[in-house]
């Protein structure tokens, strides 16, 4: 028996499917994804209609003024829906491009539901891989989880990759949960806000940049033949690095120096919209090591994990190498080795031939360490991870994405070890911020 989501799918102008009955023929839908079917339109339906009756006086002076200002009260946009359908999504005339209150008649008639892939125009669908069709066998929807993923700042996957995932998994408890996500998100997310190349948050210069180009830029230095005359330094800043920085003065002044700052955690997202501006992308390392394995075995760079407790990171190493079986872990060294042993550690990662070095002691003892040994170490590119290591080994588990997307990892952080992270997130997170509020009002920048 096919699942669902294994139906061929229409072409450009395939008609609309003959009711339940015919969709069940040709899809061969067990019970319990009918269910899930009716389950999701039923929730439709009841949404739209709610909103249509709670907001019918607003609906009114939109189209009186709609009227007034252009002659008429609604235009159309031709898009392309299930099965590759085409539809007119309407919008009140004079309205921006994008879905606005009258999408919800769409939604009544069934053209879109509450939560799905967006809408494609014509164009865009006709160059839509093959692999990515199952996405039209849903509706597209008013929220979709790509959306939700861009606004904080996630969206690491392509969207075509999310819409795929969102369609296998589609289910009426999932759409009503991305529903509820997705509403914090435009929350988080705020208004449109300019998108400079740098942050600048006490003092300290953020690339402001997407995911793919992060990893391009590492692996350009990394790369042998194209290796600056210098060594680069990267690191990845929080709030808690941020208020570190701020009273200390050696590591500040690191960051300053660093070749690339790179902005990790929700806490940047909301201290950017304080000062005015937007994050293009949270680029944080635990998001973006195993992008970088996967370049690293594309480029056929080595890797050199230093840190953490023993053994951790060679299970780090381990697993990537499971995942990316060309990827060459040049070594690995735990973080508690004796000082007396540091010579030998370093003569290790320089023997090694590793184009990129990944420390993981936490901030800021990582960055330090890397800075007070720039001259002796050999790989042209050096990480500061932080506790990337424990993720990947396994010891921690990462936060679900239901709450990496609404950006609440800082709490299942602080639910997995209290002790420790009590005070960075409960004291940390609001300091941050006070002091960002402070330096959008002009105040001292350290």
């Amino acid at each position: 028996m096919r699942r669902r989501h294994d139906l061929e799918v229409p072409g450009p102008l395939g008609r609309r499917p003959r009711r339940l009955r015919a969709l069940w023929r040709r899809t061969l839908l067990p019970a319990s994804v009918l269910v899930g079917l009716l389950l999701s339109r039923a929730l439709d339906l009841t949404v739209a209609l709610a909103l249509l009756i709670l907001l019918a006086p607003l609906l009114a002076a939109r189209a009186l003024i709609a009227r007034v200002r252009t002659g008429r009260i609604l235009t159309r946009e031709r898009l392309v829906g299930r099965f590759r359908v085409p539809f007119e999504q309407l919008r009140f005339a004079g309205e921006a491009p994008g879905a606005g209150l009258a999408v919800l008649f769409n939604i009544l008639r069934g053209d879109m539901a509450i939560a799905g892939p967006r809408p494609l125009p014509e164009a865009e669908a006709q160059q839509l891989e093959v692999a990515a069709a199952v996405r039209f066998t849903v509706r597209p929807g008013l929220f979709s989880p790509y959306r939700l993923r861009r606004r904080t700042g996630i969206a690491h996957e392509p969207e075509a990759v999310v819409d795929r995932d969102y369609a296998y998994a589609q289910s009426a408890r999932g759409d009503a949960g991305l529903v509820v996500r997705a509403l914090i998100g435009e929350v988080l997310g705020g208004g449109e806000a300019p998108t400079p190349p740098r942050l600048e948050i006490f003092g300290v210069s953020i690339v402001n940049t997407t995911m793919p180009e992060a990893v391009d830029w590492i692996a350009a230095r990394a790369a042998p033949g194209e290796t600056a005359s210098r060594p680069a330094l990267v690191a990845f800043v929080n709030p808690d690095c941020l208020n570190i920085a701020y009273v200390d003065a050696d590591y500040r002044r690191i960051l300053l120096a660093a070749d690339c700052v790179l902005p990790d955690g929700i806490g940047i997202h909301l201290g950017c919209r304080m000062l005015g501006v937007a994050l293009v992308a949270n680029v944080n390392g635990t998001d973006l090591f195993p992008r970088l394995c996967e370049r690293a075995a594309e480029d056929g760079l080595g890797l050199f994990l230093l840190g953490a407790r023993p053994g951790i990171a060679a299970a780090a190493a381990a697993a990537m190498q499971a995942r990316y079986p060309r990827l060459r872990i040049a070594g690995v060294e735990h973080g508690y080795f004796d000082p007396a042993n540091e010579a030998a550690v370093i003569a290790r990662i320089n023997a090694s031939g590793a184009a990129i070095l990944l420390v993981a002691f936490g901030a800021p003892r990582q960055e330090k360490w890397l800075a007070r040994h720039r001259d002796r170490l050999a790989p042209p590119v050096r990480l500061g991870v932080g506790g990337l290591f424990d993720f990947y080994s396994g010891r921690i588990a990462r936060a679900p994405l239901w709450m990496r997307e609404i950006g609440l990892e800082w709490v299942w952080r602080l639910l997995q070890e209290p002790g420790r992270m009590w005070r960075r997130y409960v004291i940390g997170n609001p300091l941050f911020l006070y002091r960002v509020w402070r330096q959008a009002r002009g105040g001292a920048q350290r």
